[in-house]
């Protein structure tokens, strides 16, 4: 069956890991910038749900919906889209598909339609039955899933039931067609454990298994995050030994200790702090996340985080400022944030003309 897929910015990754999944069921996903004669599948996130909500509505084919912002948010969308596919695509949309093609309608695991109402998941998807990519390149996924539950964060809720991740055999074989070698995961260095306690031996394993003079591997940097409380000398020596990439990039998320209790983020500002400390020492530059806005968060919490992020770009950090926005399916996805202080505007404005600072707009102009 040949299907559809909206292009969009931001779904990319999800493209070429169900157009691999689809190929092995027998289908093939093609990608369009609209609705088509076809079955049109779409990826919804925060950024492109008002427009591509309304393109659904107004599609004359049957669509499928799916992504973070279609499970947070699938009543909603089950009312324009026929199909919504809740959590994992790998096993689900193949399934769905073949139930399309054989004229069935009949509640399905795993989605939401406006008639059946929602029907939960009966799996979790095994990396190694999919892989990585097929027709195109993309990102590795080792590992998916997270134990922790960060208010604000849609991971655990997408990909409940803790850490799985890809066998060295399964990210070996997809390494072979890449050059530069990129992984997706939520905590690169918890590759191998529970993510709670790191098992760094599973991760050099990894990278010593992967590593080629032809090719250029990059970890624990942008899509491939860590912790701050993963960030210990020997993971530091992991990534200076075997990596390309001369960033470490991880969330501190608050300077205030308060804040990031509620969040139940795991660590505290001074975990933070140390990790920028270790990867400063070990030649890296620290990559730092963070948030402004919660809607728990007093002014003076705020000052707080400024404070930090004047004494991090101050020692050679690189900040990745964010405001606060509810995500679908989380905790905090009924609050509305706070707006940043005019301190926060200015400071954080100087440090971005500086380039020390990138991210929201509305907090760095």
């Amino acid at each position: 069956m040949r299907v559809s897929w909206r292009r969009s910015p931001g779904t990319e990754n999800s493209r070429v890991v169900l157009a691999a999944a689809l190929d092995q069921a027998g289908h093939s996903l093609e990608v369009c910038d609209g609705p088509t004669d076809r079955v049109t599948c779409y990826s919804l996130n925060e950024t492109n749900f008002p427009s591509l909500i309304r393109e659904i509505a107004s599609a004359n084919c049957i669509t499928i919906a799916g992504g973070p912002s279609a499970t947070g948010r699938w009543d909603e969308v089950c009312r324009v889209a026929d199909y919504v596919v809740i959590g994992e695509g790998e096993r689900t949309l193949p399934r769905l598909l073949d139930m399309i093609e054989e004229g069935r309608d009949e509640p399905l695991p795993g989605t939401a339609t406006a008639g059946w109402g929602f029907v939960p998941p009966d799996h979790a998807v095994r990396l190694d039955a999919y892989p990585a990519f097929s027709r195109g390149r993309g990102y590795i996924e080792c590992s998916r899933g997270c134990p922790q539950a960060c208010a604000f964060c849609q991971t655990p809720r997408l990909f409940p039931g803790g850490m799985r991740h890809r066998s060295l055999d399964a990210c070996l074989e997809a390494s072979h067609r890449l050059s530069d070698i990129r992984f997706v995961t939520p905590n690169a260095f918890a590759y191998g454990s529970d993510g709670r306690t790191p098992r760094l031996e599973k991760v050099r394993r990894l990278l010593s298994c992967l590593s080629r003079p032809d090719a250029r591997i990059w970890f624990g940097t942008f899509p491939s995050e860590v912790r701050p409380e993963f960030v210990t000398d020997e993971a530091l020596e992991l990534v200076t030994e075997f990596c390309a990439n001369r960033r470490l990039h991880f969330g501190l998320q608050s300077g205030s200790d308060r804040v990031l209790k509620r969040l139940a983020r795991g660590h505290t500002v001074a975990d933070g702090l140390e990790a920028v400390d270790r990867t400063l020492d070990h030649g890296l530059v620290p990559v730092v996340d963070l948030i402004l806005g919660f809607p728990f968060e007093t002014d003076d919490e705020q000052a707080e985080t400024v404070a930090v992020a004047v004494e991090l770009a101050g020692r050679g950090c690189h900040l990745h400022m964010h405001g606060f926005f509810p995500l679908p399916g989380t905790p905090l996805a009924d609050r509305s944030p706070r707006p940043p202080i005019p301190a926060a505007r200015r400071v954080l404005g100087r440090l971005a003309l500086a380039g020390k600072a990138t991210g929201s707009l509305d907090l760095l102009g």
